[in-house]
C-alpha cells in the first residue's frame, strides 16, 4: 500500500470514517508497535491538524513518551497525575474541554487548551499505554472523537 492518506473535506465524523479504514490497512500485517504508533500519530495529525497527538507507554509506575507529532512533550508521567495519568489510573476515556479547569493538569505546553486521552487496553483489560490528543482550542473533543478514537485504539 502507498503511504498516502485520502483525507475528507467533510466534517469530523466523515474524516474519521474515511481515516480509520486507512489506518487499519496501514498497520495490518506490521507487528512493530513503535512503527504502528508513529504512523497512527502522523495520520491523526495530518488529518485533523491537532496541536499534539501521541502515545505514552506504561513502564513500571510511569507513562513514558512514545511516538508523537507536535512540539516537545513531557517525557514521564506518574500514575494518577494529569489527564494521561488519570486516564491510566481509571482505565477510562477522559475528555477535558478546558485543561486549565482540570485538577492537577500537567502543562507540557501552555498552548494546549483541551484534551482527550484514551487508555490502550490489553485483552485482560489492563492499561498498557494511552493515546493523548491536545488542541489549541477549548472544547475541541466530544463523543464523536471518543467513539472513533476508541475504535482506532482497538486496532492495537
Amino acid at each position: 500500500m502507498a503511504e498516502d492518506l485520502c483525507i475528507s473535506n467533510g466534517g469530523k465524523e466523515e474524516k474519521y470514517r474515511m481515516l480509520l479504514p486507512q489506518i487499519k490497512c496501514l498497520i495490518e500485517g506490521e507487528d512493530d508497535l513503535i512503527a504502528n504508533l508513529a504512523n497512527i500519530a502522523a495520520a491523526l495529525k495530518e488529518t485533523f491538524h491537532f496541536f499534539w497527538v501521541g502515545f505514552y507507554l506504561v513502564k513500571g509506575e510511569e507513562l513514558v513518551l512514545a511516538p508523537f507529532q507536535g512540539p516537545v512533550a513531557c517525557t514521564r508521567i506518574k500514575k494518577g497525575r494529569g489527564v494521561c495519568g488519570k486516564a491510566w489510573e481509571r482505565a477510562e476515556i477522559l475528555v477535558v474541554p478546558d485543561v486549565d479547569a482540570f485538577p492537577g493538569h500537567i502543562a507540557c505546553s501552555s498552548l494546549s487548551r483541551s484534551e482527550i486521552v484514551l487508555p490502550l487496553l490489553c485483552a485482560k483489560g489492563e492499561v498498557w499505554g494511552v493515546l493523548d490528543v491536545d488542541s489549541e482550542n477549548l472544547n475541541s473533543f466530544d463523543e464523536v472523537d471518543a467513539r472513533f478514537l476508541q475504535e482506532l485504539c482497538s486496532y492495537l
